[in-house]
């Protein structure tokens, strides 16, 4: 027997390494992608082992989807005009200064706080309302069309955001996309705790989901493609083999010169608009996609 306080005995005694927030956020928000994606988002024959990853917030919209949330749950009497106000200010310095992970995060973690008691139900009938009501406006035409551009490649194509994974599936299947990875939030018979499982889905954990994601779908991440407008992000963008900085910020921009990335830039001179996003799924929903990145392409060329 070894004797208390060998090295022997203190291995024994070796509490197990606490699992990495990042990863568990990754693969909750993996599996539930999975399960929930929509497999009639690719019109022509499916290439199995290509996708492209879009962040959301100044990527796919502009400004951030959760200060929309945060906007729409006032609307909605979950919290007070002292609380909308603070989450107004946090938006326009998003606008004018970019992202800031901690404030992001701990904003987040507040709007977790005020939809805890409520359904998965209610939020998702919530987020289809708010796309509608504040959403649609701020799409960014030209990041619109290179997503459809993958879907009529036959690829998959995924929201990566730290928005709560339901808003975020909202959005994707409005825009006729294959699905999202979002922040997953914890939820008892269909009821939200409070808490997460892991954390926000932010800077290496979307990088985790994506890797977790493509292992459940067996894709070959050097030929996939992500596209981001966040320093925050270069973890994701460096996992694939074709990185894009879409509206970038200066540290994502310089970063993208200096590792030759592609760089598309939609704000300058240009306002979002409301493209013509699908409303349901099917062919016609399909129909629509295809229609809208069609006149989305020919307004750009134009």
């Amino acid at each position: 027997m070894a004797a208390i306080g060998s090295p022997r005995a203190r291995r024994r005694r070796t509490p197990p390494a606490t699992p990495d927030p990042a990863v568990l956020a990754g693969e909750a928000s993996a599996e539930q992608a999975a399960t929930r994606a929509n497999t009639t988002a690719t019109p022509h024959e499916l290439d199995p082992g290509a996708a492209a990853f879009f962040d959301v917030d100044n990527t796919i919209m502009r400004g951030a989807s959760i200060f929309q949330l945060a906007r729409g749950l006032y609307q909605r009497k979950f919290f007070t005009l002292r609380e909308i106000a603070g989450f107004g200010y946090q938006q326009f310095r998003f606008r004018l200064v970019g992202e800031n992970l901690d404030r992001l995060e701990s904003i987040r973690t507040e709007a977790l706080g005020f939809v805890k008691g409520h359904s998965v139900a209610e939020l998702r009938a919530i987020g289809e309302e708010i796309f509608d009501e504040l959403i649609a406006d701020r799409i960014w035409p030209g990041t619109y069309a290179l997503a459809m551009m993958h879907i009529e490649a036959g690829q998959r194509v995924w929201l990566v955001t730290a928005t709560p994974v339901e808003v975020a599936e909202v959005i994707a299947v409005r825009l006729g996309l294959t699905g999202a990875l979002g922040t997953v939030a914890e939820h008892v018979d269909g009821v939200y705790t409070g808490r997460l499982a892991g954390q926000p889905m932010h800077g290496p954990a979307k990088a985790e989901a994506v890797r977790a994601l493509a292992a459940r779908e067996g894709l070959d991440l050097a030929r996939c493609s992500a596209y981001s407008d966040s320093a925050n992000d270069i973890p994701l963008l460096s996992l694939v083999g074709n990185p894009c900085a879409v509206n970038p910020d200066s540290a994502l921009r310089a970063h993208a010169r200096s590792h030759g990335w592609r760089i598309r830039d939609y704000r300058t001179g240009r306002k979002a608009a409301r493209v013509a996003v699908p409303v349901a799924a099917g062919a016609g929903a399909l129909a629509g996609a295809a229609l809208g990145a069609a006149a989305v392409s020919r307004r750009f060329r134009t």
